[in-house]
């Protein structure tokens, strides 16, 4: 599952890019929309800073707004960002490989391999999605088991 800091993280991007062109935004008008605790909004967006996707603006009209364009945001790097990895397991990063303890060697592990087609075919659906592409919402989870 995704951390709480990468759903944050998504949904305030998210938040920048649909507002994106139109100046700074306020952190307060992010946090509020997107119902993220202020201290925590205020950590992310200093990371995302760092790493040049968000820029920030100081003063009385100051705020945030993406560093990049929308386009060239793409969800599978946000991740990468925040959590480091997109496998669900250490042994199955590309990045972060780890061999897992009390497992199986790895050259005889069928569940590793399982793993590392389900990170690539993860990895090339997230890498294909930009913040500009739009994303139809689904119904709730109880409308959605009632239909």
């Amino acid at each position: 599952m995704l951390s709480q800091k990468t759903r944050y993280t998504i949904r305030a991007l998210q938040h920048l890019a649909d507002t994106y062109g139109d100046g700074p935004v306020r952190l307060d008008a992010i946090a509020d929309a997107q119902n993220i605790p202020r201290k925590f909004l205020t950590v992310i967006l200093s990371e995302m800073a760092r790493e040049g996707i968000v820029v920030s603006q100081r003063g009385r009209e100051g705020g945030y707004e993406l560093g990049l364009a929308p386009v060239d945001i793409r969800y599978g790097d946000i991740i990468r960002l925040t959590r480091g990895s997109l496998a669900l397991v250490p042994c199955a990063s590309r990045n972060a490989h780890e061999t897992c303890a009390n497992c199986l060697p790895e050259v005889e592990c069928r569940l590793r391999a399982l793993m590392l087609q389900l990170r690539d075919e993860t990895a090339a659906m997230l890498d294909r999605i930009t913040l500009a592409d739009p994303i139809a919402l689904e119904p709730p989870h109880e409308e959605a088991e009632a239909a």
